[in-house]
């Protein structure tokens, strides 16, 4: 199923959009920490960062490109009220965005956004509605309420003002890391990988950035593969975070992805896993099954062995407690040299 956006003009972004995303938002954003694993870093031989985007309020690097794309709008336009569609994470950032500046928002989800995520969207005080089986059924219902409510609709990640706030992660490398030649970036829809990419080689055309999905279900690759956005089936999968199409009507991040995406690794399930429950007991840090896609190009040395250093985007920690539970039973790490 595809929905309809209203026809937009489409501009060909450039970085100082990002520039306007990070002033735009730097009020209410912070800065997230990047950190040194010595423990990856042996794994390939490279000096490995981890770029930690999962200790923003609600967890997950979306609210950049929700605080960006909200605060950019008309007074009347915040009056009025947001609506989005989403896996969770970006539903939970455009509540947090609203709740803060006091605007009203509805959040449409498919039944397969985990327990956890919906329990948050309750919290942060969102009117959430949950439609059909997959993000694309969420979509349809939110432009619905765009037709009938006259909400303004906050697009996960096929909107300029989102990309250039995901971009902003991109700036902060580049501050950050002097040295930086590889960034590893979940890929979905593309908003994350199209904003840090356009930051990245606008200042250095040779940096490489690489993409890391799940195996099934992953729209962007089949959507590349095909040279045209797609529609598949959502799967089970620990990476439900990637789940979601791109829209056949995608006005931005496919194209943004072919311009700046230099290579795409698809990830098994049991890897995604092992990932997860690995940063739990190595470095004591909580991530969803999206961000450890990119945890396991570096243990399965997917990553070449090129000069510089490599950053890993941690683009969340929202996953339920059952679930990391049942990795913590199936995985122990002693006493085999891992």
């Amino acid at each position: 199923m595809n929905f309809t956006k209203q026809i937009k003009e489409v501009k060909e972004m450039d970085i100082r959009d990002v520039w306007a995303a990070r002033k735009r938002i730097s009020p209410i954003i912070n800065k997230t920490p990047i950190i040194h694993s010595s423990i990856l870093s042996e794994k390939i031989g490279r000096n490995v960062y981890l770029k930690l985007e999962n200790v923003h309020e609600v967890g997950a690097f979306k609210v950049r490109g929700a605080a960006n794309k909200i605060l950019s709008l008309s007074e009347e336009e915040k009056r009025r009220g947001v609506a989005t569609f989403s896996t969770g994470n970006h539903g939970m950032a455009v509540a947090y965005i609203a709740k803060k500046i006091g605007i009203d928002a509805v959040v449409c989800i498919s039944n397969r956004v985990p327990k956890a995520k919906v329990d948050s969207l309750k919290r942060l005080g969102a009117q959430i509605e949950i439609v059909g089986d997959s993000q694309d059924d969420a979509g349809v219902r939110c432009y619905q309420l765009e037709k009938e409510q006259g909400l303004t609709v906050i697009e996960p990640f096929d909107d300029p003002h989102v990309i250039a706030g995901q971009g902003t992660i991109g700036l902060e490398l580049l501050e950050d890391l002097p040295h930086l030649t590889d960034v590893i970036v979940p890929l979905s829809g593309g908003g994350l990988l199209s904003g840090i990419g356009l930051a990245l080689k606008s200042n250095d055309k040779n940096l490489r950035v690489t993409g890391v999905s799940m195996e099934k279900s992953a729209v962007m690759y089949e959507s590349l593969k095909a040279g045209k956005p797609v529609v598949l089936d959502e799967s089970e999968t620990l990476a439900d975070s990637l789940l979601g199409g791109i829209g056949l009507d995608n006005l931005y991040t496919f194209n943004m992805v072919q311009k700046y995406m230099d290579n795409v690794l698809l990830i098994p399930e049991d890897e995604i896993a092992y990932s997860m429950a690995y940063m739990m007991d190595k470095h004591r840090i909580i991530m969803e099954g999206a961000a450890a896609t990119g945890i396991a190009a570096v243990l399965g040395k997917r990553i070449p062995h090129h000069e510089g250093d490599v950053a890993i985007i941690i683009s969340g920690q929202n996953v339920d407690l059952s679930i990391l539970q049942t990795l913590i039973q199936k995985y122990t790490f002693e006493n085999k040299g891992n």
